[in-house]
């Protein structure tokens, strides 16, 4: 009997692998560094997830970078403990929408630039209901009350740090931080240009500049502004020919600064109004006049030589002082990096259009003083460069891959 021959069997496919869907990824950028910061990490980003959806909070140059903006940054755009009281209803009432919004989203990662006050509590809140959460840009915790490190740790899955004191110490609080430097550090040529930066601006190669920094804020220029002008015309008097460059960080503050000098007239130098171009007005400058912030880092990195005036409103800097919230020496990143004083800083009642201009003149008057200056400045802007947007876009990316 011929042995029998078992039927064929049919072999099933393997299941077709389901695509990934395309990662959302929700921001949240405060003001005008925030927004540059944002624009560049999504950059970092799209290289590395090309479909990626971006939507949240941002300006100009998240927008241009692909982000979908709900409200602009400038909404957020609010400085001094006074001044956040005045706006807490709006703020809280737009922070409520928002994360609500973000929720509904379902991002694969929130992503807060900056703006502690209002990020960190957007972030924790998400956090609660499962949206892995990153904070991009360390609060100051090396400045004043380091136990923020482990509140910050109940809101952010991961803290991203431009600056590379700061993940020891969340690491103290148990807190998942990355140094990845300062994108900053990566836009700014060690040996900036500028010869070309004078030709781009139409300033003569010869000429006395002072860059006037008064803030991305309109309280800041309306504080400020009156006593950098003031300064810069005494400085007039002592140093013939000097042209002073002023960069508006958006059409908002460019309207501001027209009316400051509208007030301030008549001056006895020229002043030139630029639309942004803050960095090429500092790389062009012999001196840099300008508010305490992220402006004081750039100019660091353009090797210029700067003064550091600030005041906050009066009950602003009665809170801070009652409240003992300032625990570090300097307040100007240059010496918060440097650990001593390489530039003078005036602040509050010291910020003064007498003391500004003395400290100013210094400058144009002590070509040894600017030499000595850029070794060290070269030694930290080297420090600071790391490819920091590529850093973060994968630091966002393992917590948003988890």
């Amino acid at each position: 009997m011929p042995a029998s021959v078992p039927a064929p069997t049919l072999s099933t496919p393997p299941p077709a692998a389901t695509p990934r869907p395309p990662l959302r990824i929700a921001l949240c950028a405060g003001e005008a560094s925030g927004d540059q910061l944002g624009a560049g990490l999504v950059a970092a980003l799209r290289a590395r997830a090309p479909d990626a959806q971006f939507a949240g909070i941002g300006g100009e140059a998240m927008r241009a970078a692909g982000v979908q903006t709900w409200h602009d940054s400038s909404a957020l755009a609010v400085m001094g403990l006074a001044e956040v009281l005045a706006h807490l209803p709006r703020l809280l009432r737009l922070r409520k929408t928002f994360r609500q919004r973000v929720l509904a989203w379902q991002p694969d990662v929130f992503i807060g630039i900056d703006a502690p006050d209002f990020n960190l509590g957007v972030e924790r809140w998400l956090k609660q209901r499962g949206v892995r959460t990153v904070h991009d840009v360390s609060p100051s915790v090396w400045a004043w009350r380091e136990g923020r490190a482990a509140r910050i740790g109940a809101s952010a899955d991961r803290v991203l740090c431009l600056f590379p004191m700061e993940p020891p110490i969340y690491a103290r609080h148990g807190v998942d931080a990355v140094y990845t430097g300062h994108p900053l550090a990566d836009a700014i040529p060690l040996v900036p240009d500028r010869a070309a930066a004078r030709a781009a601006l139409g300033v003569a190669a010869d000429a006395p500049v002072l860059a006037l920094l008064p803030g991305s804020r309109l309280g800041e220029i309306h504080r400020l502004l009156p006593v950098f002008l003031a300064a810069a015309a005494r400085l007039a008097g002592d140093v013939p020919g000097l042209q002073v460059l002023v960069p508006a960080a958006n059409p908002a503050c460019r309207a501001a600064i027209a009316a400051g000098l509208a007030a301030a007239a008549p001056l006895p130098m020229p002043v030139q109004v630029l639309d942004g171009q803050a960095q090429a007005a500092m790389i062009a400058s012999d001196v840099v006049l300008l508010a305490s912030g992220t402006a004081a880092l750039e100019a660091m990195l353009c090797k210029r030589p700067m003064v550091v005036g600030h005041r906050v409103s009066p009950a602003s800097y009665a809170i801070a002082r009652l409240l003992r919230l300032i625990r570090t020496r300097h307040v100007s990143l240059p010496n918060i990096l440097a650990g001593e004083a390489l530039v003078p800083e005036l602040l509050q009642d010291a910020c003064t259009p007498g003391n500004l201009h003395a400290a100013l003149l210094r400058w144009f008057r002590d070509p040894a003083a600017v030499a000595a200056l850029q070794p060290r400045f070269l030694a930290l802007h080297q420090a600071l460069r790391c490819d920091a947007s590529a850093r973060a876009a994968e630091a966002v990316l393992e917590v948003a891959r988890r």
